[in-house]
């Protein structure tokens, strides 16, 4: 799971390493439900670039791409109250989710990262999915 920024160059590096994230996925939207935030999955949209990748990576139906809505975007700050939600209760018990508790919560302030300078450059965002 990774993050993209509206626009071609936000101007700022958006790499986040989403692969723990992704792999916990379940068990971290149990944990965003328990904290009254939103998973992070809810943050999810794909735009044509993004399918596209999916096609290259055999993942995606190209039939699809003339039909796909238009992306959704999201203010950082929506996100940021999930990530720092995330990033608090984890620092409470950091193995809640076991021997993958440290790599997750490391991801965790990635996006906090990201998203703190989305936000500072008022642009939106919405995470996206590469299966490889």
């Amino acid at each position: 799971m990774y993050i993209v920024v509206e626009g071609e160059d936000p101007g700022f590096n958006i790499f986040v390493n989403g692969r723990h994230l992704a792999r916990y996925e379940s068990a971290i939207e149990e944990l965003a439900l328990s904290l009254g935030v939103r998973p992070l999955l809810e943050f999810f949209s794909a735009d044509e670039n993004s399918m596209l990748l999916l096609i290259e990576e055999g993942a995606g139906n190209p039939e699809l791409l003339p039909r796909l809505p238009p992306p959704q975007w999201y203010a950082a700050g929506e996100g940021l109250r999930t990530v720092t939600a995330l990033i608090s209760a984890l620092q409470e018990d950091l193995h809640q989710l076991g021997s993958e508790g440290p790599a997750v919560l490391e991801e965790l302030r990635e996006y906090e990262t990201v998203l703190n300078k989305t936000a500072e450059h008022n642009l939106r965002w919405h995470l996206a999915v590469s299966w490889q």
